[in-house]
C-alpha cells in the first residue's frame, strides 16, 4: 500500500509536485483568481433572487424584478466565463507540468543500472510512464483547485447564511455532520480502492504486454489456454478493484442525495410556519437558503467526488517520485573525457555479484592489447557477457578494477566512455522503422550515402538492395520483418558506422543460417580491423584465427592463449569443447551427405 494511504491530502509529495508547479506560476495564479471569482460569483445569484423575491414580486414591483433579472442574468453569465476560464487554465496548467514530469522520469529510467530492469516489468514501468502520469493532470484539472474553489463558496454561503438568519442555518447545519462524516469515510475507502486500482492496471499492463512480445513462444508451446486462464485471473482482479470504487460510490451519493432532501424539507417546514405566524422570516429567504442550502451540500458531494480524482493523482504522484527519487542510476562521477583511444584494456582481480554473496565473476585479471582480437569461450554461465558488460558500465562491479589506457573507467565520463565503445549482441534489437533508421539510430548527420558506402565495404549493401525499398524498408516492431541474420547485419554495419575505438561482438555469429553467417565473418573481418575486439563465441570454429583465447568457466579464467597452443594442453577445456563441437559439425555434414 502507499505511504500516502488514509491522507486526506499528502502535502510533503504535493511540496515535490510543486516544483514542477513553480516554472508556471503565472498560470498557477491565475487558476487561483478564476477559482476565487467563480465562488464570488456563484452566491450572487441566490442573493439577487432573495431580495426580487421579497421586494418586487411579493409588492408588484415588475419593472424593479426585471432590472434584477437582469442583474442575475449577468452574475450567470460571469459565472460561465470564469468556469471556462478556470477549467481551460487548470487543464493547461496540468497538460504541462505532467510534460515536465514525464521528461524528468524517462530522463531518469534512460540512466538506471541494466540491474534495475532485471528486476522491473516492462508494463509496470510503461504504466508509471503514461498512465500513473496522466492520472497526475487530474489534480489540477479535476481535483485540487476545484476544491479550494468549492471550499471558498461553501464558506461564503456559510456566512451570508449567518448573517441573514441563523435559525435557519442551525436547520442546514444540523445535517452537516452527517455528510461530513459519511464524506470521510467515503474519501478513506476510495483512497484504499484507488491504490488498488492502480496496482492491478500495472498487473495488467505487464502481463498483456509480456504475453504480446512473447506471442511466438505463447503458440509454439500451445500455451494459449493456460495464458487466456491467467488472463481471466488477472483481469478478474482488475474488476474487483474498480467495483470497489462504484460499491463506494452506489452508498455514498444516495446518503448524500437523502440528507440534501431531508435539509430542504426541514426548511419548508420551519420557514412555511414562520412566514404563516407573521415572523421574521421571508419567502424570498426561505428561497435563498434552499439555494444556498444546495450550494453548501453539493460542492460537499463534488469534494467527495472530486476526492477521488484528487487521491488517484496523488497515489500516481507517490508512484512516480519513488521512481524519481530510486538511487539506480550509475554513478557518473568521472570528469575525463576520451579524446583519443589506444584501446588497451585492464581488467584487475575484477569480482561481480547480481545477487549479493553470489558471485559471478571472481577475481579475473585479464589484459587485452590496442588493436588485439581477443576471444573469450566457455561453457553457459561462466561469466562472458557479464565481463563485457562491466567494461561498458551497465552494471558496477563489486571491487577491483577496470582501466582503458591505464585509465580507470570510474574517472571517465559515462557518454565519453561508451562513444569508444560500440558492442554487437547476439539478440538484436531494432526499432519499428526503416533499415536506415536503424543502422543510424535517427542520427541525422549520417546521411543515407554514407550509410550505402559502409554497406559496400563491409561487403552487405547487395544483401540489403534486394530488400523492398532498400534502406528504406520497414522492418517493424523490434524487426520482425527480418531474419535473424538480417538483423545482426543491421548490428555490423551499425559498428561499422559508429566506428569505435574498442568492438565487442556478443554471440555475433549464432542462430543465424549459413550465407548470413558467411556474410558476418566477411564483416567481422573489417569490423576488427585496427580495433581492439573481444569476440564472445560458443562455436570455436569462428575463433580459431583470433590473437588470443581465454576460456573461462565458473566466474574464473581457466586457460588462455593461441588455438594451436591451447589444442596442445593435455586435457585442456578448450580442447576438449573444440573436439566436442567439431565431432558435432562432422556428424551434421554426414548426415546431410
Amino acid at each position: 500500500m502507499s505511504d500516502v494511504e488514509g491522507k486526506i491530502f499528502d502535502f510533503k509529495l504535493f511540496k515535490k509536485l510543486m516544483v514542477f508547479v513553480s516554472p508556471y506560476r503565472r498560470d498557477y495564479y491565475m487558476v487561483m483568481f478564476f477559482a476565487i471569482s467563480l465562488s464570488f460569483f456563484s452566491i450572487i445569484s441566490p442573493y439577487l433572487l432573495k431580495i426580487t423575491v421579497d421586494d418586487y414580486i411579493t409588492k408588484g414591483d415588475y419593472s424593479g424584478m426585471l432590472f434584477y433579472l437582469g442583474l442575475m442574468f449577468i452574475a450567470l453569465l460571469l459565472v460561465v466565463v470564469f468556469q471556462f476560464l478556470f477549467v481551460y487554465y487548470a487543464n493547461f496548467l496540468g497538460q504541462r507540468v505532467i510534460k515536465d514530469l514525464r521528461l524528468s522520469l524517462f530522463n531518469k529510467i534512460i540512466k538506471f543500472r541494466m540491474s534495475y530492469f532485471d528486476h522491473s516489468a516492462v508494463g509496470k514501468l510503461v504504466t508509471r510512464v503514461v498512465n500513473d502520469i496522466e492520472t497526475i493532470a487530474s489534480i489540477f484539472s479535476q481535483g485540487l483547485f476545484m476544491i479550494i474553489a468549492d471550499l471558498l463558496q461553501m464558506i461564503l454561503v456559510i456566512i451570508i447564511m449567518l448573517i441573514i438568519n441563523w435559525k435557519l442555518s442551525l436547520i442546514v447545519f444540523s445535517i452537516l455532520p452527517l455528510i461530513l462524516y459519511a464524506t470521510r469515510l467515503f474519501q478513506k475507502s476510495m483512497k484504499i480502492a484507488f491504490e488498488e486500482v492502480r496496482k492491478e492496471v500495472a498487473n495488467l499492463n505487464s502481463f498483456v504486454q509480456e504475453r504480446i512480445s512473447g506471442m511466438k513462444i505463447v503458440q509454439i508451446f500451445h500455451r494459449e489456454n493456460i495464458e487466456y486462464n491467467k488472463f481471466i485471473s488477472i483481469n478478474e482482479k482488475h474488476k474487483k478493484a474498480w467495483l470497489k470504487t462504484v460499491w463506494f460510490n452506489s452508498i455514498f451519493f444516495p446518503v448524500a442525495e437523502i440528507s440534501s432532501s431531508i435539509t430542504i424539507g426541514l426548511l419548508v417546514w420551519y420557514g412555511g410556519l414562520n412566514v404563516s405566524a407573521g415572523g421574521d422570516v421571508t419567502l424570498g429567504v426561505i428561497f435563498l437558503f434552499i439555494q444556498m442550502s444546495q450550494q453548501l451540500f453539493k460542492p460537499l458531494r463534488q469534494i467527495a467526488d472530486k476526492f477521488n480524482s484528487l487521491q488517484m493523482g496523488m497515489v500516481s504522484t507517490n508512484r512516480i517520485f519513488k521512481m524519481l527519487e530510486t538511487n539506480s542510476s550509475i554513478t557518473n562521477s568521472g570528469n575525463l573525457t576520451l579524446n583519443k583511444l589506444e584501446g588497451f584494456i585492464s581488467f584487475k582481480d575484477i569480482k561481480f555479484s547480481y545477487i549479493p554473496n553470489q558471485q559471478v565473476l571472481k577475481g579475473i585479471n585479464l589484459n587485452v592489447s590496442p588493436g588485439e582480437t581477443v576471444a573469450i569461450v566457455g561453457p553457459t554461465g561462466a561469466g562472458k557477457s557479464t565481463l563485457v558488460q562491466l567494461l561498458s558500465r551497465f552494471y558496477e562491479y563489486d571491487s577491483g578494477d577496470i582501466t582503458l589506457d591505464g585509465i580507470s573507467i570510474n574517472k571517465i565520463r559515462l557518454n565519453s566512455l561508451r562513444d569508444k565503445i560500440c558492442s554487437v549482441p547476439q539478440d538484436v534489437f531494432l526499432f519499428a522503422a526503416s533499415i536506415y533508421d536503424n543502422i543510424t539510430l535517427f542520427n541525422d548527420s549520417i546521411d543515407k550515402q554514407e550509410v550505402v558506402l559502409a554497406a559496400k565495404k563491409i561487403g552487405v549493401h547487395d544483401y540489403f538492395s534486394r530488400l523492398p525499398g532498400g534502406y528504406d524498408f520497414n522492418v517493424k516492431e523490434r524487426g520482425v520483418m527480418l531474419s535473424s541474420g538480417q538483423r545482426q547485419l543491421v548490428a555490423f554495419l551499425r559498428a561499422y558506422i559508429i566506428n569505435p575505438s574498442i568492438l565487442i561482438l556478443d554471440e555475433a555469429t549464432s542462430s543465424v543460417d549459413s550465407y548470413s553467417e558467411e556474410l558476418i565473418k566477411k564483416a567481422m573481418i573489417k569490423l576488427t580491423k585496427n580495433k581492439t575486439s573481444i569476440i564472445i563465441a560458443h562455436r570455436l570454429e569462428t575463433i580459431r584465427n583470433c590473437d588470443r583465447i581465454v576460456f573461462m568457466d565458473c566466474g574464473k579464467i581457466i586457460e588462455q592463449g593461441k588455438h594451436k597452443d591451447l589444442m596442445k594442453i593435455k586435457s585442456g577445456r578448450y580442447k576438449k569443447l573444440y573436439n566436442v563441437q567439431f565431432e558435432s559439425e562432422k556428424s551434421k555434414e554426414l548426415l546431410k551427405s
